[in-house]
């Protein structure tokens, strides 16, 4: 697309992933051209942003505000609408590069939907391939799409493989902060209020990927994710604890050669990546200094202080729609813990007897993905009242 005006849909337009890619966009705005912008609720600030940059269409899933947004884009050329199929649709409009942004399994159907069109899609959303990693790489197989990963850490292997190939890979390492949590015992860990889960030492993100973290089940995800994406086996996808997220994973190659990725925490850079591809593009993002830094410390992660990870690992041996079950079992444990209404360590404890309460058949399509999660959000509510502080 060198030299071309790219055209470009973002959804979850408004979230975090979302304004920063618009922030990118901004900086070189004659390289874009949006075609569809979506959001959950969030009415007014979608329709600001299709009026900026001119959108073909605006999507809010949330049909309650759909009103508020038609009325907000009045006297504009941007078309609104509604809904889970108008999603779908605006994704099927095939942009050259779409940003798959929206949070939880929400985003299947429209991410997918873009996979079909055989163009580029960038995921940050996690839930999509945790849940659906076989039918979503088998769609991008079927139709030729490029999948670029946008979380760091996958960003940052994708980056390292370049110039490779999978089949000279020995291993994979992920990194990860630790979370606030890192150095605490399993006694303070219980006493853990939904105020200090969110507070990450590291990254600005939302609650529920910021208790994630505190959990490490956020790396568990990613692991799933890693296997999905990298095929070089789960046994050689390693995990690494490093507290300054100053490199955001490494790969080391047959000859023992180990490339990694380093940079600021800053989610702007995986994503200029994954939008200038395979391009790069200017940032304003603060240069790494590694002077100022002046450490870098690593550790193994502690597998009895954080169960997520075993959890993680043991829904991908497991296969099927166990990964699809401990990713929404995990969306109602944190919802309760925010909530208050149990208890940090609670949170894994929720997640390990939904996983071990019911194994459903291989899935086939993605009505079964929906199916296992449905069932999986209903049992881990039996299990929060059960639990209740």
């Amino acid at each position: 697309m060198a030299g071309s005006v790219r055209t470009v849909s973002i959804f979850g337009a408004t979230g975090s992933v979302g304004t920063s890619t618009l922030d990118l966009i901004r900086l070189e705005p004659e390289k874009y051209r949006v075609i569809a912008l979506t959001a959950n609720g969030n009415a007014l600030e979608l329709a600001r942003l299709a009026k900026e940059f001119d959108a073909e269409i605006a999507v809010i899933a949330d049909a309650a505000q759909y009103q508020i947004l038609k009325e907000a884009l009045g006297g504009s050329s941007v078309e609104a609408a509604c809904g889970a199929e108008s999603l779908v649709e605006a994704a099927a409009r095939g942009a050259d590069w779409t940003m798959a942004a929206i949070v939880g399994c929400a985003g299947l159907p429209p991410t997918l939907a873009a996979l079909a069109c055989g163009k580029t899609v960038a995921l940050a959303n996690k839930e999509a391939l945790v849940s659906a990693g076989e039918l979503m790489i088998a769609e991008a197989t079927r139709s030729g799409a490029t999948l670029l990963p946008v979380d760091s850490e996958h960003n940052a292997i994708f980056q390292c493989l370049q110039g490779g190939h999978i089949d000279q890979v020995r291993k994979i390492t992920l990194t990860a902060s630790g979370g606030p949590f890192r150095t605490w015992s399993l006694d303070r860990m219980a006493a853990v209020t939904p105020e200090q889960a969110v507070a990450h030492p590291n990254w600005d993100m939302g609650a529920k990927i910021s208790v994630d973290s505190a959990t490490l089940m956020n790396k568990g995800l990613e692991l799933i994710e890693a296997f999905h994406l990298f095929p070089v086996g789960l046994a050689n996808i390693d995990i690494l604890v490093h507290p300054q997220s100053v490199i955001h994973s490494m790969v080391e190659y047959r000859d023992r050669s180990t490339l990694a990725q380093l940079g600021s925490p800053d989610m702007r850079i995986p994503i200029a990546s994954s939008l200038a591809w395979p391009d790069r593009m200017e940032t304003e993002c603060k240069p790494l200094d590694l002077a100022e830094i002046g450490n870098l410390d690593f550790e193994a992660p502690d597998y009895d202080r954080f169960p997520a990870l075993q959890l993680a690992r043991s829904a991908i041996e497991d296969g099927g729609v166990k990964p699809a079950i401990l990713n929404a079992a995990n969306e109602v444990a944190v919802a309760a813990f925010l909530k208050g209404a149990v208890q940090f360590l609670d949170i894994t404890e929720i997640v390990s007897r939904v996983l071990s309460s019911y194994s459903p058949p291989q899935p086939v399509s993605l009505a079964d993905i929906f199916a296992a999660d449905e069932e999986a959000r209903c049992r881990a509510d039996l299990v929060v009242e059960e639990m209740k502080v």
